[in-house]
């Protein structure tokens, strides 16, 4: 029987020659954010080893309270400087260089093709879009692998999702992600892999990609994937370009980047999406999904643009083509944040940002913020919000009597125009 693309990578990153239901595999790269690089760090102080494995491919990202809400945010960050510079952990980024962890990584150029990564962070699986597996761990696994190198994984079995048809004007990689959440649950792909495949996917930019993988924990998976093409390797070619970070130890010819064609999958879905229109996540589960267009009468206090799953330029760009000579109502506040210092400054260039600001939005520096009840962006009780983040658990962003509802960037948009939830054919 053929493997998969994730089973390959676990195998041959492994000491084995053939596939088992444990693997222990050496990790291509490793990373934590300003919350859980802490707690790795105690850890790692307990096990007693006075080195990491290789301090080119650890990396501390302070994206989740920066820049700093509170002192005991700015002691994180003081905290995972000091670790770093104590063991010449060079890929430390703060305000000054850095962006949202999983926009900001592979725009560096950290994640490649048929690496395997791990992350204290339950959306590392967002770099499956770029063919790579990518698992989120705990902060005592991240620990012993900045220690060894190396991690112990139960091999996922894969659930294969195949897109076809024309891709509706306005639909969004965000809208096929939530449509699929919707049907399958937040636990239909519990400690699976989702690899998602078809013509759909296949005309997906990069962009596209990495929201749905993004998302892929919102139904209960251990991560996403998706086979690497020309899209891939011309995205990552460009991220490498001039950046000195390590190259993977494991050099694999071009056409082993897929699985195998006998693989196994525990189950094939296939679905004709030609007829889907814009899908909004309703409170208080990323499964509860409705047509944009049966939600009007819900009036909105607030609305996101941003975070890991939709911060990304061309996120930004359909948003601006939507608010461009358009005001948003006095009553509501609309929050722009790019995701990485880059996205910010290539979309001031393209006059973006002017449009948003004349629009009537705030607009942020890189951080995850409100996604996660952080700040610049809190709930009061009450509220409600249409953001294009990845969740809407009850208290997600701030109080717990408040209300989150996650869509597409073009929802979002044409949403803050009118102040509720809006098709953006009603605004274009």
């Amino acid at each position: 029987m053929g493997l998969t693309l994730v089973e390959k990578i676990l195998v041959k990153h492994s000491s084995k020659k053939k596939l088992e239901d444990f693997v222990y595999a050496k990790v291509d790269f490793a990373f934590a954010n300003d919350i859980t690089g802490p707690l790795a760090v105690k850890q790692f102080y307990k096990i007693g080893r006075n080195k990491v494995f290789n301090p080119r491919r650890i990396a501390f990202v302070c994206d989740h309270f920066t820049p700093a809400r509170d002192f005991k945010s700015a002691n994180n960050v003081s905290f995972l400087r000091e670790f770093s510079a104590k063991f010449r952990i060079k890929n430390f980024f703060d305000i000054n260089n850095c962006g949202i962890e999983h926009v900001f990584l592979p725009e560096q150029g950290f994640i490649k093709p048929f690496d395997l990564i791990t992350g204290a962070d339950s959306h590392t699986c967002t770099y499956g879009a770029l063919g790579a597996a990518s698992f989120g761990v705990g902060s005592t696994d991240l620990a012993a692998c900045m220690a060894s190198g190396r991690c112990w994984f139960r091999v996922p079995k894969t659930l294969k999702f195949i897109y076809k048809g024309k891709i509706p004007r306005w639909l969004e990689a965000k809208d096929l992600i939530l449509y699929t959440i919707g049907n399958i649950g937040v636990d239909g792909a519990l400690y699976k892999v989702m690899q998602f495949s078809g013509p759909v996917i296949r005309n997906l930019g990069i962009d596209a990609r990495f929201t749905i993988c993004n998302m892929a924990v919102e139904a209960g998976a251990k991560t996403g994937i998706i086979e690497p093409d020309d899209i891939t390797f011309d995205y990552v070619k460009r991220a490498l370009k001039n950046k000195k970070v390590p190259r993977t130890a494991y050099r694999v010819p071009r056409n082993e980047y897929k699985g195998d064609k006998d693989a196994s999958f525990e189950r094939i879905y296939e679905w004709d999406i030609s007829k889907l229109e814009p899908q909004v996540a309703c409170p208080h589960l990323p499964s509860n999904i409705k047509p944009a267009s049966s939600l009007k009468s819900v009036k909105l206090s607030q609305v996101v643009i941003g975070s890991c799953t939709n911060g990304r330029l061309s996120d930004l760009r359909i948003a601006a083509k939507i608010l461009r000579k358009k005001k948003i109502p006095s009553t509501l506040r609309s929050i722009v944040i790019p995701a990485t210092p880059n996205i910010y400054k290539q979309a001031l260039k393209e006059g973006l940002i002017d449009v948003f600001i004349k629009a009537g939005c705030i607009v942020s520096p890189a951080t995850c913020g409100p996604c996660l009840g952080g700040h610049t962006g809190i709930l009061g009780k009450g509220e409600t919000a249409l953001a294009t983040t990845n969740r809407n658990f009850i208290g997600r962003m701030g109080s717990p009597e408040s209300f989150v509802y996650l869509s597409s960037v073009a929802v979002a948009a044409a949403s803050a125009i009118k102040g509720r939830i809006t098709h953006p054919a009603e605004v274009t």
